[in-house]
């Protein structure tokens, strides 16, 4: 497996953990600190699919992620908000803004992998698996 994933990602310790479990599951990982940075990663690069935190410097998620979706070269990425907003209605926000799937911070280490490849390879939200 070769498919790159884009974490967008300000909290170093997080990065960390996305990064190690993806790594150590065959995907290459680009990282960002930014959502500026993260556009700029994506249009570069490309990625099979963008992990999105919502709570980011210059630009918040909900932005970046209705901004990635103007692109269509980026049209058929999967977006995949990982946050650690969980109030009522921030779910339905994020995918309004673009997002295809959600997944909520603290991640589950075991479960991780399974869920991002899950979205990848069905094209969008599956309300049984969701939350």
């Amino acid at each position: 497996m070769n498919e790159t994933i884009l974490i967008i990602e300000d909290n170093p310790q997080n990065m960390y953990m996305m990064r190690f479990l993806l790594e150590k599951n065959g995907f290459r990982v680009i990282g960002a600190e930014t959502g500026v940075a993260g556009i700029d990663q994506a249009l570069g690069h490309k990625p099979d699919a963008i992990l999105l935190d919502i709570q980011l410097p210059e630009m918040d998620g909900y932005a970046v992620a209705a901004e990635l979706t103007k692109h269509e070269a980026l049209a058929t990425i999967p977006i995949i908000a990982v946050t650690s907003y969980a109030m009522v209605g921030d779910r339905e926000q994020i995918l309004a803004a673009g997002a295809t799937g959600y997944i909520e911070k603290p991640i589950n280490p075991d479960s991780f992998v399974d869920e991002i490849k899950h979205y990848m390879h069905s094209g969008g939200c599956n309300q049984e698996n969701d939350q």
